[in-house]
């Protein structure tokens, strides 16, 4: 098992080069950089930067359903509000409550502020179109979108996990707040085992289903998808998180310089070995497509 002051020491201060962390710590330059390497995102409405900017927010929202809300310096799920319905003048969040727009307007001023920003510096909000998942997956979560985490190194997809937002994790893709983690093969995007809180689970504890024999669409693009991001950032070491969209298909939500250990758990294995397999590659390979498609094959059932 990977533990984190090998995680810090030999591969995030390694493998990551600092001037690279800003593109990975500030969702907009996370978006701007990576469509550059065909990785999409959700599609941007609206960047506020300035107070007075905020007076057209209400005006681009009028006739929107759903959106979501984002500090673009925020991390852990922090500061980000997500709304998918409207009824009359409120808008109704993933959770089901109900706000106005003076709520919103506020909510956006404390953003600017740097409520929610690593520093507690001043930030820049981002709205993006809703993401709608995959009716496949979004049947197991819970008042949340889920999401995928693949640890990325050197540009090989080494591990990944399905989240699964819960009742205690408030609809948030959190494992720390007690979101379900799923182990998935990096083969074949198939579950391989559950946990919550670190204990080993088989049913969804909001939704009762079970977490075996989940499928996920589009694996293979996934893979390609957070290894292309290697080139994007030059980040060594990094979480890739993506999710899959009813109409769009993968897309990328963010990056992570600081990925986790809680996959380890969720998947039953260890990152160590993985690694230090890439690290062994005498000739590693040059384009995304054929490093995901050498992890398929070396890290399936590994």
């Amino acid at each position: 098992m990977l533990n984190m002051n090998q995680r810090n020491v030999d591969y995030i201060a390694r493998y990551n080069e600092r001037s690279s962390y800003p593109l990975v710590d500030n969702k907009l330059k996370t978006k701007l950089v990576v469509a550059e390497y065909g990785v999409k995102t959700p599609r941007l409405l609206q960047i506020v930067r300035q107070q007075h900017e905020i007076s057209h927010f209400r005006e681009m929202a009028e006739d929107l359903e759903g959106f979501a809300i984002k500090p673009a310096k925020g991390s852990g799920g922090k500061g980000i509000t997500v709304i998918t319905g409207r009824d009359g003048e409120d808008y109704i969040k993933a959770s089901g409550s109900r706000v106005d727009s003076s709520f919103l307007e506020r909510h956006l001023t404390n953003i600017l502020a740097g409520l929610y920003s690593l520093a507690g510096t001043p930030d820049v909000a981002i709205v993006e179109n809703l993401v709608e998942s995959a009716p496949s997956l979004a049947r197991y979560s819970h008042q949340g979108v889920p999401d995928i985490r693949i640890v990325v190194f050197r540009g090989y997809p080494v591990m990944a996990m399905l989240r699964l937002a819960t009742t205690a994790s408030d609809g948030k893709a959190n494992l720390h707040q007690g979101a379900v983690g799923v182990g998935l093969d990096i083969g074949s995007g198939r579950s391989l085992n559950a946990v919550q809180f670190n204990r080993p689970i088989t049913l969804h504890p909001d939704t009762g289903l079970a977490l075996e024999n989940i499928q996920i669409e589009a694996w293979d693009e996934m893979l390609e998808m957070a290894s292309r991001c290697y080139e994007a950032t030059g980040l060594g070491y990094m979480g890739v998180d993506l999710v899959v969209d009813a109409n769009e298909g993968p897309l990328l939500l963010e990056l992570n310089a600081r990925p986790g250990l809680a996959i380890q758990m969720a998947n039953g294995k260890g990152l160590l070995p993985r690694l230090r397999t890439i690290e062994a590659l005498k000739r590693p390979h040059f384009t995304p497509l054929e490093r995901s498609r050498f992890a398929m094959e070396k890290f399936a059932s590994f």
